[in-house]
Parts: structure tokens; sequence; C-alpha cells
């Protein structure tokens, strides 16, 4: 057993899994840390997949009727096990999906966030009071639980975008069926673990209340089909997502769709560049470039990319490239073979393009051969050419110059995404352009700040090939609920709407 399996099996017996994942199961889990298998579970046919709906939907039609802030305490007491479970978990984070620890943790960390909201959110599940044109009327809008979520999360964020869905299904009265990337099966085995230890401490909770279902396409193709599954919550790319959506549309379910997004940044002439620097480097290099909301692009007005490229250029030498465990490592490995394949072949084309390279080029093979390290990349581009609107999950940082802000704003919004995005400056009319209409096209726009690190309390999302979907906070909570409007006669007699007059 190699050091990263015996790391994978102590986490995993902490958090109570070990039994489970160790069997000889069809799916096998490999750390992108050395490429050593770490575990294996057994995966979930077709029609293990349509049982586990319909369990989840005996579970809703219980669960619905408990009132609200009960089911807030159920998820307060998810995030007390998390809390104690935080290390553990944290580091099987990090050994399954290659994250640095302090990212590891923080993910689980921002589990427990999400549900400290929740906790809140399960108080507020509020409606409108709507002023009738009819006398002697009240009208009002209440929100019900909606019925079974599917969840169908990615590799990146193995249990946070998962609990994000989670956390706010439960308070709103749902039932949740859990499809986990394939590539990060166990973290998947731990959240069901603690939830299911959570729920029997509980008590009120029905059977099947949080389930998850282990495989590949097919598994997910099942989730996706059911006709019980009133809403489908999926991230990943944008390929998958236009696969997804029509699918769930066809049948008239609903979709929440998180998927690719191509983020930009903006330095203007007035930004000070020691934040600026600081903000692009975690936002580029972050998770090895594999957040959605990771800086790909980085638009510079000409009067300062100089200075700007020379001195990320400095940034990017001193970064520390390695082990994830290790607490000096700042990048972690790229997730698999494709990933490098995928980010060698970006670059490729980007010199042909008439970029100019810096960094990109694979590390520490001789060591880890079965592991896929990268040195982060900056390519200086002539102009915003069709590789750089194409996203390539890797650190990759496109950079590009501007004269106008005008060209820059077109720029930003001359992708087919739109996540994330940030400006750097101090000049109060373009912080304030940027955040308006005629602004950033994207779902989150941030100043001086950069594209990534969204807080819980916002909603995370974006438009266009990013999917339209919201999650997290502020009201994305509705997207699992149905809304009922109601109307309340009073009175003694029987006004029609629209002064309709229609007496016999």
């Amino acid at each position: 057993m190699t050091t990263t399996a015996a790391q994978a099996q102590d986490a995993l017996q902490k958090l109570g899994v070990a039994a489970a994942a160790f069997q000889q199961g069809a799916l096998a889990a490999h750390s992108p840390i050395d490429g050593s298998q770490i575990g294996a579970v057994r995966t979930h046919t077709v029609e293990e997949v349509a049982t586990a709906v319909d369990r989840a939907q005996q579970a809703f039609l219980a669960w619905r009727v408990v009132p609200a802030p009960v089911r807030g305490e159920l998820i307060r007491l998810f995030a007390e096990e998390l809390r104690q479970n935080k290390q553990a978990l944290g580091t099987l984070v990090s050994l399954e999906a290659g994250k640095i620890l302090t990212e590891g943790l923080g993910e689980v960390q921002e589990m427990i966030d999400i549900c400290d909201f929740a906790v809140g959110l399960s108080r507020q599940l509020y409606g409108l009071t709507i002023a009738s044109e009819r006398p002697g009327h009240r009208m009002m809008e209440t929100w019900h639980p909606l019925g079974v979520v599917g969840v169908i999360s990615a590799f990146n964020f193995p249990v946070a975008v998962w609990s994000w869905n989670f956390a706010l299904a439960v308070v709103c009265g749902d039932a949740v069926v859990w499809k986990p990337s394939e590539k990060t099966p166990l973290t998947a085995l731990a959240c069901q673990a603690l939830f299911e230890r959570v729920a029997q401490r509980f008590g009120k909770a029905p059977a099947h209340l949080s389930q998850v279902v282990q495989g590949t396409r097919e598994v997910g193709e099942a989730l996706v089909d059911h006709p019980k599954v009133a809403l489908l919550s999926a991230t990943g790319s944008t390929r998958m997502g236009r696969e997804v959506g029509p699918r769930v549309a066809r049948r008239f379910g609903r979709s929440l769709l998180e998927l690719g997004g191509n983020n930009a940044v903006i330095v203007t002439p007035t930004a000070d560049l020691d934040l600026a620097v600081r903000g692009i480097l975690f936002a580029a290099v972050g998770t090895a470039g594999q957040r959605c909301t990771t800086t790909r692009r980085l638009i510079v007005h000409a009067s300062v990319r100089e200075t700007l490229v020379a001195r990320l250029k400095q940034a990017y030498e001193k970064l520390t490239i390695g082990i994830p465990t290790d607490a000096k490592t700042l990048i972690g490995p790229l997730i698999d073979k494709a990933a490098h394949d995928g980010m060698q072949a970006a670059l490729q084309s980007a010199r042909q393009e008439g970029g100019q390279v810096f960094g990109g080029e694979r590390v520490l093979a001789d060591r880890y051969p079965q592991a896929y390290y990268v040195r982060p990349a900056i390519v200086e581009m002539p102009a915003q050419t069709a590789t750089v609107c194409h996203e390539t999950f890797a650190p990759i940082l496109y950079v590009m110059s501007y004269d106008s802000f005008d060209e820059a704003l077109d720029m930003q919004n001359g992708v087919p995404q739109g996540l994330s995005s940030a400006i750097f400056g101090n000049d109060l009319r373009e912080a304030e352009r940027f955040l308006s209409a005629s602004g950033s096209d994207c779902g989150i726009a941030n100043v001086n700040i950069g594209t990534s690190g969204a807080e819980i309390g916002g909603a995370f999302g974006g438009d266009k090939d990013t999917g339209g979907g919201r999650e997290s906070g502020s009201d994305a909570w509705k997207a699992y609920m149905r809304r009922a409007t109601n109307t309340i006669n009073y009175s003694r007699e029987l006004p029609l709407a629209q002064g309709v007059d229609f007496n016999v």
C-alpha cells in the first residue's frame, strides 16, 4: 500500500467508511497525487438508481410535512458533525481530488457555512402578501417542498457543491439522490456516512432522505431521465449541460446547471498592482486552475501590461509545486492525464495563434510517473483568439492588452461563458460601469478581488454557456421549492378580477 493509500484509509476509518471504501468494487478511486489506487466502490445499475429515486420519493412524502425549523435542526446537527470531522474529511478531499490541504479544509468549512446558512433559512422561507384588486380579498404566495432533488457533482469540488444543494434541499423539505463524479467517489461515501450518523441521532428523518448512487454516464443518465426527479442540479462542462438540459426539459422537470467559466480580470491604469498581483495569482493557479471560477483571461491596459506581467512571472517562479498535503505546497496535481493532455493541446494551439508561452510544462514526472503536475502557464496573446475563447480546465492565464475601457468590456463579454469576472482599479466610474447593466455580463462581478473564492451568502452561478443556474445563498432556495399563489375571500361578495360582470 502506498503512503497516499494508507493516508486515505486512515481518513476513511476516522470517517467510518473504511469497509465500504476498500471493497473490490467496479469503480476504482485513484489519487492524482501519485496515481495510486486508494479505494474502490460498487457501481449501481440503472435499475438500482430507479429504486433509489422511488425510495427518495417516499422519504419526501414524509419529510415535506415536518416543520421547516425542525428540518433545520437536522442540518444544524450535520454541521456539528462536519466540524468534528473537518480534518479527516478535508484530508480525504486533498488525497482524492489533489487539492492542497488548506483548500481541502476550506471546502469542508464551506459545507459548514452553507449548513449554518440553511439553518437560519429554515425559519425564513417567506412568501409575499400581495395587494388584491378585489375588496374583501387577501392574496399571498406560499412556498412548498418540491420533491426529489438529483445532484450530479464534479471532481473539483467533490463535497462543497453537493452540500450547497443538499443543505438547502433538506430544509426546503426535499429528498436528495447524489451521483458524485466517478473521479471522486470516496468523499461522497464519507459525506453519506456522516449524514447517516446524524440522522440516526436526530431520530425524526425518514429513511432514504439522502442517498448516493455511484457509477459513470449510465448512472447519471438514469437520474436525469427519471420522471420523479423534480429538480436535477448538475455541475460540469458546457458539453454535459447541453445534453442534460434538454433531456430534463423534455419531461418538464427543472434543471439547475452550473457549467463552464472563462473568467476574466480587467486591470485598469489606476489599479493597485500589489493588490492585483495577489488577487490574480490565487484566482489563476489555485486548485491547479481546476475551478470553474479560475481566472483564465487577463485584460490589461497597455500602459501597465509590461509591469504587471513581469511581476506575475516573478510570482509564478516562486510557486511551490508538489504533494498537496505538504504544508509548503501551493500547487498540487491536475486530476488526470486527460487534463494534462488538454492543457498541452491548448498551449500548442495558442502558440500557433501567435501566443508566447511562459511555463506550462510537466514537472515531477520522474518522481511521480503516474501523476500530472504542471507549472502554471502565462500566455501573452496578440488578441482574444479562438483558443482563448475556449475554456481549458487547467492553469493557463491568457494575457491581452486594451486601450479603451469599451474595448476591455467587449473582450470581457466576448466569450460564450458568463460565470465570474473582476476589475482592479480605483476609478469609481469604471468600477460602477463594470457592475452596471452595460458592464460585465457574468453572474459574479467583483471589484478589487479576484474571480475565485465566492462566499456562500450570495447566489452562485452565471449565464450564457454557464447554464443560468444559481446555487448557495441569496434566494437560490426558491429553486428547491414550488410556489403557490393563494387568494382568500373573507367577504360575502364574489367580485371577479378585471371587473368582469358574470351575473346570471
